[in-house]
């Protein structure tokens, strides 16, 4: 009875260890224990190896490696000692490769998942790279555009254009307005014309009717007379609005101005130029002409009275005084004469400079221009396989 008691106990615990474990459902609850028991270890070794062949429990226990033999005949005759031991091993190997299942699974959906976030990341971050440089390029586009027409001085002929146009729409308008208004009162006109005809025809003898008629008539004559008035004026002003409007130069019109006032100024500042020069020649000229007469004039002098100073002691001191001015006048004209050359040759120093500063310029902006040609012409040339 003992021995009874005991296995029955053992056999529990067997149980209980199925149905923690989860491999016993609720549904085996009516199914004879050897079965129960058979599905638990099924259960239980399928969960520790993960193998897709179905296979006897004695093959699969040999595969998953427990130290405990066990045959079919002990779960039918239901033998405790030989299936406890069994299950124990099973129990305490089946958490462990679990939780490595686990783990792998959580690792795998961790890695996914953060792919995923920065697959979103970098979809987000070209989204606002692109929506970052649409508004710089339109920021740049309205800067450029404002410079420009403040550059050109069209700011207050926009302002005007703009005005004019307003006008002219708001003229449209009423004109539009106008003419449905006529058309209306046309239908009314041709009512009252109706319903005329029809009270001549069924009063042609009454006198008040006539009357009636003639006052009708005066009445719509001026009406008419009034709104033809009103239709001109308005016509007047339409057709004015649009004279300014083609007052003002279209954009072909203001390059055409543009390239003739271009040229008109290269002449201006060639013919400045060419005046200067012929100020300049002339200038020195007169200069040249005044010393020459200069040189002239002294020389005479000196000959004239060059024997009546030399036949005298009194003349010979004066005649050397005399000379003695006129040269320290003449190494003052030179020396002004240098100061002059020198600033000139500042002057020229320094355009030089400038001219030598504008050709490196004018060469890097050339080298830029060869360097961006090129590299358009290779961007082209790798999308145009592309394209094709």
């Amino acid at each position: 009875m003992e021995d009874e008691s005991s296995d029955s106990s053992t056999f529990q615990k067997i149980l209980d260890l199925l149905y923690a474990a989860g491999f016993l459902h609720t549904t085996d609850s009516d199914a004879p224990p050897s079965e129960k028991v058979i599905a638990g270890l099924s259960r239980c070794i399928a969960a520790i190896t993960d193998h897709g062949k179905t296979l006897d429990i004695e093959e699969s226990l040999e595969l998953v490696g427990c130290p405990h033999p066990l045959h079919l005949s002990h779960v039918k005759d239901l033998d405790a000692d030989a299936l406890f031991p069994v299950i124990q091993w099973l129990m305490s190997h089946l958490p462990q490769n679990q939780e490595h299942r686990a783990s792998e699974v959580s690792h795998a959906e961790n890695i996914i998942e953060e792919h995923e976030c920065r697959t979103s990341i970098e979809a987000l971050g070209g989204n606002l790279d692109e929506l970052n440089q649409q508004k710089m390029n339109v920021v740049k586009q309205l800067t450029t555009l404002q410079d420009r027409i403040s550059n050109e001085g069209a700011d207050s002929a926009a302002q005007k254009l703009i005005s004019l146009m307003t006008s002219l729409k708001d003229l449209d308008k009423q004109e539009n307005y106008f003419r449905f208004n006529r058309n209306s009162k046309h239908s009314e006109l041709q009512a009252d014309i109706s319903e005329l005809e029809r009270q001549i025809t069924n009063y042609s003898d009454n006198k008040n009717l006539s009357d009636g008629l003639h006052n009708s008539f005066s009445e719509l004559v001026e009406k008419v007379d009034l709104m033809k008035k009103q239709l001109a004026a308005r016509l007047r002003n339409i057709v004015a609005v649009r004279r300014q409007i083609d007052d003002l130069p279209c954009q072909s019109e203001v390059i055409q101005y543009e390239c003739r006032l271009s040229e008109l100024y290269a002449q201006i500042q060639g013919k400045h130029r060419q005046t200067h020069k012929y100020y300049a020649t002339y200038n020195a000229l007169l200069e040249i002409k005044e010393l020459m007469l200069k040189e002239t004039s002294l020389l005479n002098s000196i000959i004239s009275q060059f024997q009546e100073a030399f036949s005298s002691t009194d003349g010979r001191i004066k005649l050397v005084h005399s000379m003695e001015g006129i040269v320290k006048g003449s190494q003052q004209k030179l020396e002004r004469v240098r100061v002059g050359l020198q600033e000139e040759e500042r002057i020229r120093n320094d355009l030089k400079g400038r001219y030598a500063g504008a050709i490196g310029e004018q060469k890097r902006c050339y080298s830029l221009s060869k360097a961006f040609q090129a590299q358009c012409s290779k961007k082209d040339s790798e999308n145009w396989p592309q394209e094709k």
